[in-house]
Order: structure tokens, then C-alpha cells, then sequence
């Protein structure tokens, strides 16, 4: 190499984490939301909040934590915002617990009673799940869990979650739960190994399920464990003797086929089950059969959750089957799967048997226009209370349009509206837009978000929300609308019963985008595929990466 050659500098890059945008934000305060107004073990302890109270409460959290989050980063302008980002998260998460803690509010908000007031429902859950995830051995076990030592106590409801229990700590906390088994009807197990070797994971496991063995419960959670078969059978003995469970969680358990077929064969009778969330696993097909299974033995079955589980088209047909015996259901969530048009058309020929349902989430399953117009064409005739339906992600273009707006004109009971994601363009958008305007006096959000649209599509679905009373957001960001077309939405807005407030961010709309290049690009990429099989050219595509939203979870 010639001496005299410059050296060569590399570039270097850094990616700020903070501060999150617009739409991460509000993304976090919807998470918030749903949160605080699901039913948990807090809910139960607490009461449950109503879906404006929680609003209002996330709303308020996340403003306080960015502003916290935010002074933080000002001290470290030179770092890539990780730290205010932690901040950020840790933060949310505390006050999310103390508005769960604290309740609901009354009509009136009554004192807090004094010190020496006994307050029932207190004295019947013990929870440990607060403040940050710890290791807990022997010592620590034994006076962490001395009130439920107390002879004549009344818990019926223990919470484990967010502790990692070790072999010691467990020998504690095994003759302590056997010894209060009769009286429990809810445990909380989620999250209780974390950080554990398997082998000792495994253990503390069996320690537990033997010591709640012959429990009679209602409610059973062992989501985040990750389970898979081992884990499992590692429950066999708590999972035999559970007859009358009413809800079942095991989510983010690494569920495979095995787990799946393990579980449906362990537990004697689902026949009582009203809540059986099965979210985040590696289910596939064959484990879809097993989960199918316990569903037919469920009829009782009210919430059902089988969301990004890996099931295909296979699996998906099978569920739907399995669902029609489930007359009762009022929710139904099986998002992220790869369903395809067979799975979508196996569902809609079980849907008009669901004659409660109240949310539908089916967003991210390939149903493309054939699966979407064979649900909302019997959706129209038998879910006319449907409050929330989510179907974004689902290849729909403006061909579907039509089909999917004769049956939200039947939904007068819409709550929320989920159709992000698809190709509905401007014809699509309009259709969409004029079947909303009339009525839907309870529609709250509406996300249109990422479907190709400009002007006239934006300017249709601000004049369709704007004059409902207690709306709360129009997300129509990532899409091809001009300045004066975000201009005339704003103007709009400003003219009917709702302000500016409702309108959702706009930084990833593309206002000199065209919906025909996205097209063109799409055949591009067609032509390129067909060129390197011809050629038998199997070269490497590139890697590509995403930054993804900041999600914060709750510990």
C-alpha cells in the first residue's frame, strides 16, 4: 500500500434513544390505558377503573415520567438517551401500580380510614409483586411470607409474581402454602423463576405445585415462566387436582406443541373456564390442535386469547372449529398469526354462533380481502353490539371497502376501530369514512394509520368523527396526505364538536408520498424475485433493522 495514502477514517453512527416520538408516546398512554382498565389481581384487590379514569391517569403518568425522563437526558446531552429511557420506563411502571393500588374513584372520594380500621378486602390477598424484580432466598422467604404464617388468617389470594424464588426459598415457602391450601381460590405464579438455572427452576416448580396440590381454584396464573414441556409437567400434580378453575393464564411460556398436548392432557376439567389467555407462545399448528381441544371442553369460555402464537392456516381452522362451542364468548383475541383466507373463512362460519361477542381482535393474519369480506359479511348480521373490532394488518385494499363499510354501518355499538396497515387508498378510505359518519354515537379512536390515502380519504374521516361527542383519537399518521390536506383535516376538526386534541400524531405522514409507487415498487420487487429464480441465484438479500417503538412493560 502507498506510504503516502491518507489514512482511512471510519464513520462512526450513534442512535439517540430519547426522546421518543409523538406517536411512541401516545402509543405508551393506550397501553396505559388498556392496562389499568383490565381486570388483574390488582382489580380485584382494588376495584377496577373505568376505561376515562384509566385514560386520564396513564395520560397524566406519562407526562410527569417524560418530564422526569427528560431532565435526566439534559444532563447527559452527549449519551444515546438509554439511561433516560430506563428512567422512563422504571418510572411508568411505579405510578402505573399506585393508581392501581389506590382504586377507582367514587362519587365522592371518601378519607382514607385510619390506621386502625380494618379493611377486608385487604386482609384476603397477599402480594408481593411491588417494587423491583429480586432474587428471594431462605431468610428473606421466611419473613417475607410470616403473615401467612398467622394462625386464623383469611387470605384467599396470593400473588408471587416478580420475585425469583431459589431451592431455599422455596422449602420455605412449600409447608407455608400447604399449610393455607384449603383456603386459597387464586395464585399468582407468573414470573416467579426468573433468572433460575432450569434445573433449579424446574425444582421450585415442583415444590410449589406439590404444596397447592388439592387446592380448589378459580383463578391460576403461570404466564412468563418459560415453561415448555418441562415447566409443565414440572405443574403436574397442581395441574391435575384443578377442576373448577375459572381463568388460566400461561402466556410468554414458550408453549410448543409438546407443552401444549401436556397441558390439555394435565388438566382434568376446563368445563368451568371463563378466561384462558394463551398469549406470545411458539404454539404452531400441531400445539393449535391440543389448545383446540381444551376449548371444545370449555363452553363456558368468555375471553379467549391465542395472540401471536405461530398458528397457520392448519391450526387456524381448527380453533375456529373449536370456538363454535363457545357460545358465551364476549371477547376474542387471536392477532398475529398466519391465519391466511382458509382460517378466515373457518372463522366466519363460527362467528354468527358468538352471539356476545363484544371485542374482536383480528389484526395481523393475512385474511387479505377473501378472509375480511367472509367475516364482516356475517359480522353485519351477528355482531351488531361489537364494541371494538381490530383487524389492521390484513392486506385489505379498497376491492374490500365496500363490503367492510355495509357492515360498520350495522355496528352502532363501535367503541374503537382498528384498520391500520392496509391498502384502502383514497377510494377505500372514503367508503370507510361515510359509514362511520352517521351514528356510532360511542366511537371513541379510530386508527387509519399506514393505508395509503391523500387528501380526500384524510379530509373523510376527520368529517366523520368530528361532531361525536367524546371522541378521543383519529390516527390517520403514515399516510400520502398533502400540507393542505392536513391543513383542511385541522380545520375541519376545529369546526365540530371536538378540538385539535383528538387528532393523533402526524410525523411519519409523507405528505409528497403516491400510492401508484408503492405499487410500482411491489412489482418491482416481483420482477427481481422471478429474475434471481431464474437465474438460481440464491446471493444474500442484505440485512435490514428497525428501531422499534419503546415498550414499556409493567414489572
Amino acid at each position: 500500500m502507498d506510504s503516502a495514502a491518507p489514512d482511512f477514517q471510519p464513520r462512526t453512527f450513534s442512535i439517540k434513544l430519547w426522546p421518543p416520538s409523538d406517536s411512541t408516546r401516545l402509543m405508551l398512554v393506550e397501553r396505559m390505558t388498556k392496562n389499568l382498565s383490565t381486570e388483574s389481581i390488582f382489580s380485584r384487590k382494588y376495584g377496577l377503573l373505568g376505561k376515562e379514569e384509566a385514560h386520564e391517569n396513564a395520560k397524566r403518568i406519562e407526562d410527569m415520567c417524560f418530564a422526569s425522563a427528560d431532565e435526566h437526558f439534559k444532563t447527559e446531552p452527549d449519551g444515546d438517551g438509554s439511561s433516560a429511557v430506563q428512567l422512563y420506563a422504571k418510572e411508568t411502571s411505579k405510578l402505573m401500580l399506585e393508581v392501581l393500588k389506590k382504586g377507582p374513584k367514587t362519587a365522592a372520594e371518601p378519607e382514607a380510614p385510619a390506621i386502625d380500621t380494618p379493611v377486608e378486602v385487604a386482609d384476603t390477598v397477599f402480594d408481593i409483586s411491588g417494587g423491583k424484580r429480586a432474587f428471594i432466598e431462605a431468610e428473606e422467604a421466611k419473613e417475607l411470607l410470616s403473615p401467612l404464617t398467622k394462625p386464623g388468617n383469611s387470605y384467599k389470594r396470593i400473588c408471587f409474581s416478580n420475585r425469583s424464588f431459589g431451592i431455599g426459598a422455596a422449602n420455605v415457602a412449600g409447608p407455608i402454602l400447604e399449610s393455607i391450601k384449603t383456603q386459597l381460590t387464586e395464585v399468582d405464579l407468573s414470573d416467579f423463576v426468573a433468572g433460575r438455572p432450569e434445573d433449579e427452576a424446574l425444582d421450585v416448580m415442583r415444590i410449589f405445585s406439590k404444596a397447592l396440590a388439592g387446592s380448589v381454584l378459580r383463578y391460576l396464573n403461570i404466564s412468563d415462566n418459560a415453561l415448555g414441556e418441562k415447566g409443565v409437567r414440572a405443574f403436574t400434580e397442581l395441574l391435575k387436582s384443578q377442576g373448577d378453575l375459572e381463568e388460566l393464564y400461561v402466556m410468554n411460556d414458550g408453549i410448543s406443541e409438546e407443552a401444549a398436548k401436556a397441558l390439555s392432557e394435565l388438566i382434568p376439567s376446563t368445563e368451568k373456564l371463563k378466561v384462558l389467555h394463551f398469549h406470545n407462545n411458539m404454539t404452531g399448528d400441531e400445539g393449535a390442535m391440543s389448545i383446540a381441544e381444551m376449548v371444545k371442553r370449555s363452553p363456558n369460555l368468555e375471553s379467549f386469547r391465542c395472540s401471536a402464537t405461530r398458528i397457520g392456516s392448519d391450526g387456524g381452522v381448527a380453533l375456529a372449529e373449536a370456538l363454535g362451542t363457545c357460545t358465551g364468548l364476549k371477547k376474542l383475541d387471536i392477532r398475529d398469526n398466519l391465519f391466511g383466507v382458509e382460517a378466515g373463512v373457518a372463522l366466519s362460519k363460527t362467528l354468527p354462533k358468538l352471539h356476545d361477542l363484544v371485542e374482536l381482535y383480528l389484526s395481523d393474519l393475512n385474511l387479505e380481502n377473501e378472509g375480511t369480506l367472509a367475516i364482516t359479511d356475517v359480522l353485519k348480521q351477528s355482531a351488531p353490539q361489537l364494541e371494538i373490532l381490530e383487524m389492521a394488518g390484513n392486506e385489505i385494499t379498497a376491492e374490500a371497502a365496500k363490503g367492510l363499510a355495509e357492515c360498520l354501518v350495522a355496528m352502532q355499538s363501535l367503541k374503537k376501530l382498528t384498520l391500520a396497515e392496509n391498502e384502502l387508498k383514497d377510494s377505500g378510505a372514503v367508503m370507510i369514512a361515510k359509514s362511520l359518519q352517521e351514528g356510532h354515537p360511542d366511537l371513541k379512536e379510530l386508527d387509519v394509520s399506514t393505508n395509503m390515502f391523500q387528501r380526500s380519504g384524510a379530509r373523510c374521516f376527520a368529517q366523520a368523527i368530528t361532531n361525536k361527542a367524546g371522541f378521543v383519537l383519529l390516527n390517520i399518521n403514515a399516510n400520502f396526505i398533502p400540507d393542505e390536506g392536513i391543513d383542511e383535516v385541522k380545520e375541519i376538526l376545529k369546526g365540530g364538536k371536538n378540538s385539535l386534541d383528538v387528532l393523533g400524531p402526524l410525523d411519519e405522514n409523507d405528505p409528497e408520498g403516491d400510492p401508484e409507487d408503492d405499487d410500482e415498487e411491489e412489482d418491482g420487487e416481483d420482477d427481481a424475485d422471478d429474475e434471481e429464480k431464474d437465474g438460481d441465484n440464491n446471493g444474500d438479500s442484505g440485512l435490514g433493522s428497525k428501531m422499534q417503538d419503546l415498550k414499556v412493560e409493567e414489572d
